[in-house]
């Protein structure tokens, strides 16, 4: 294979290679709070219940609450919490993690593709040889 041939093929694969491996770093590089709820967008007790149930002592945080048997102390104040008062941040990455997981697998074998491809180039196994006429 002429070299200038070979060098093209090799950018080609390199490239490839650095797109498909892209996504890839990118979630393996990414901060592991970012798929925390915002603490400005704390969910309600009332809004909470499909995904969380919190206990105190075995009874219904909820049901303390609407009891008024809960109570805060600040700076030697004591006030009845309200449902009003809880707020709750869920950590979403279980819910995200399933829908990057199909492309991330696409990228990893694409990597892997253009990996051997490019070594295969590299090394010349891919050499062009004349065709043999038989007579």
């Amino acid at each position: 294979m002429p070299p200038r041939i070979r060098r093209l093929y090799a950018t080609f694969c390199l490239t490839f290679f650095l797109i498909a491996a892209l996504p890839i770093y990118r979630e393996l590089s990414r901060r592991s709070d970012i798929w925390w709820t915002p603490v400005s967008l704390l969910v309600p007790l009332a809004d909470s219940k499909d995904r969380v149930e919190a206990f105190v002592r075995r009874e219904p945080l909820a049901a303390l609450l609407q009891a008024g048997q809960l109570r805060m102390e600040d700076n030697g104040r004591s006030s009845v919490l309200a449902t009003s008062d809880i707020g709750f941040r869920f950590n979403n990455w279980d819910r995200v993690r399933g829908e990057h997981l199909g492309l991330l697998l696409i990228c990893a074998v694409m990597c892997g593709v253009t990996a051997l491809m490019g070594l295969l180039v590299l090394t010349g196994r891919l050499a062009y040889r004349d065709e043999v006429t038989r007579s």
